[in-house]
């Protein structure tokens, strides 16, 4: 199954490419983080523009601090351009010399969840919970993870709406923003006197 929409960014053409290119979707992801999701998740469709389409050899070929330079273009691509583009260019990199270039691999043929995860967690920018969101998005969204991926993604495998991995509207997108602004407030409740 592949779906043939992602509708997170708010533009047609950056959700597109994000379904239609593994990179883009793993480098929105990578730029999930102290950025609202939409401005993640446009990153890919800017970069592409600015590089002239995305590779994951070409972006592994280039001088880190060339790299550096296209994100802080202005608009930026992410709040923190500087070490957002080094660890762009390090996942590249990654790709490059472990899956051939091609995202794909990382889950393609794959029918262990939890080498999915591990593999997803090993990526540069990748911790155990953004892995663990995108392994979600494989499998909620995408249809592209192996059977049992749920108990690997807990607790994003979940119906609770808390990740990108739960967008598939914008209905569903001012959910998961519902979601993370109680779960702000629960946090700054328990740390008040």
């Amino acid at each position: 199954m592949t779906i043939a929409t992602f509708p997170i960014t708010g533009d047609a053409a950056a959700d597109q490419l994000l379904v239609d290119d593994p990179l883009a979707l793993l480098i929105g992801m990578l730029l999930d983080q102290q950025v609202p999701m939409e401005w993640a998740f446009r990153g890919p469709a800017t970069l592409s523009a600015r590089l002239g389409g995305l590779d994951a050899a070409r972006i592994a070929a280039m001088e880190p601090e060339a790299l550096v330079e296209v994100f802080r273009e202005k608009p930026a691509l992410h709040r923190y351009p500087g070490s957002m583009a080094k660890r762009t260019h390090a996942m590249c990199q990654m790709i490059v010399d472990t899956y051939g270039g091609d995202a794909t691999t990382i889950w393609r043929g794959l029918e262990d969840p939890e080498i999915l995860l591990e593999r997803l967690r090993a990526l540069p920018g990748y911790g155990e919970e953004k892995a663990k969101i995108f392994l979600a998005l494989l499998g909620k969204r995408f249809g592209l993870a192996p059977a049992g991926w749920e108990k690997y993604a807990k607790p994003f495998s979940d119906a609770n709406p808390r990740s990108v991995a739960d967008v598939d509207s914008a209905e569903s997108l001012e959910r998961v923003r519902q979601w993370k602004r109680a779960q702000k407030a629960k946090g700054r409740a328990k740390s008040d006197p």
